[in-house]
């Protein structure tokens, strides 16, 4: 196999062993775009092929027939490509069936090759991907256990200025709660400026730790979330690294439940149809924070069980939590939190507007107070 040569110096990053990792269904259209950008990556171990495993399941148009024919052209010359062909039983037939298959394969292939600290990285068979986008996360993972991409949303030349303006919207409530956490409790291994996303459109990991923390859970939906919490209760860090993004497709018929696409469908009928959009209010996210943050405090002091019970935590808790047990205070609050918010019900929510101006109005008194 030939090797792709850079078109630029992009930063350097690790020569680390890793393994692309898509699940794909029906995707005949989009997916060898993403395989061509996987063939263009750059700033990265320019001297051997870049491993990719795709899993193609349930397809009904010919999805992987195209894989092996853009193969075949030597389009993807600079990858070593492991096509998995799958049908699964219809009540397994999901995205969390899929990855699960798919970065199974990618840790088996590594631990083959004696790398079982090799890095996995998943994003979807829709994505678009910058040429540094391996590179990227490799650097990210340098401090930290997990790398989270942001999520870019593409539009693919079919733009509605209305929908953009929503979009753009919605994306300052989440900034404006990254702003309070900052102002609170900022986490030490995620600085900003940071996003804060991490879904499977851009995760990256080592192989050795996802095994240990029993891999990918099979679930319909939230897959990808749940592995990042499963990280993060073993005490591993997650960043938000800026330098990682993916554009991630607009369509509003998807392939995964509750997927992106979902959340396309109803940001789109907000806009037509004037549907409520409704997200926490700021209240919700102060408390949360600064519950966090005296957890944080309360592990870092010794976790006195009777500083822990006033913050909420009984006796079946500290059991389930087992605070001897966690290797640092990440692990402590991952696993304290969990236990609180499953008694806390439902946040409370309102309209976008009441929100973003609730959380504009909060960051405003906080700069004020720490000026003051």
């Amino acid at each position: 196999m030939t090797t792709a040569t850079p078109t630029s110096a992009p930063k350097s990053a690790p020569n680390s062993a890793a393994v692309v990792c898509i699940p794909a269904r029906n995707e005949a259209e989009r997916l060898p775009r993403l395989l061509r950008a996987l063939a263009a990556q750059h700033g990265y171990a320019e001297d051997a092929p870049l491993k990719v495993v795709v899993v193609v399941n349930n397809c009904t148009d010919g999805t992987a027939e195209t894989v092996r024919a853009l193969d075949a052209s030597g389009a993807l010359a600079t990858l070593a490509l492991r096509l998995i062909e799958a049908t699964f039983a219809t009540d397994e037939a999901h995205v969390g069936t899929a990855r699960r298959r798919a970065l199974d394969a990618g840790a088996a292939w590594l631990e083959d090759e004696g790398a079982p600290d090799g890095v996995l990285l998943t994003t979807d068979a829709d994505a678009r991907l910058a040429p540094g986008w391996v590179a990227a996360n490799l650097r990210a993972l340098e401090r930290a256990e997990i790398v989270g991409g942001r999520l870019v949303i593409d539009d693919e030349g079919a733009a509605d200025p209305a929908l953009a303006t929503f979009h753009a919207r919605v994306e300052r409530y989440w900034s404006g709660v990254r702003a309070l956490e900052d102002a609170l409790d900022p986490p030490p291994h995620d600085p900003a400026p940071r996003h804060g996303d991490h879904t499977g459109g851009s995760l990256a990991l080592r192989a050795s730790l996802y095994r240990a923390v029993g891999g990918l859970p099979v679930l319909p939906r939230g897959e990808d979330n749940a592995l990042v919490a499963a990280v993060q209760r073993a005490g591993g860090r997650l960043r938000h690294c800026p330098d990682v993004a993916v554009q991630v497709s607009a369509r509003t018929a998807g392939r995964a439940e509750g997927g992106m696409a979902t959340e396309m469908l109803r940001r789109a009928r907000v806009v037509r149809d004037g549907e409520a959009y409704r997200l926490p209010v700021a209240a919700h996210w102060e408390t949360v924070i600064l519950r966090r943050a005296a957890l944080r405090r309360a592990y870092r002091e010794g976790a006195d069980p009777a500083v822990l019970r006033g913050l909420g935590l009984d006796a079946d808790d500290l059991a389930a939590i087992d605070v001897a047990a966690c290797p640092n205070d990440i692990a402590f609050v991952e696993r304290a939190h969990a236990r609180l918010e499953a008694r806390d019900g439902a946040a409370p929510e309102c309209g976008l507007d009441e929100a973003l101006a609730a959380l504009e109005h909060r960051a405003a008194a906080l700069r004020r107070d720490r000026a003051a």
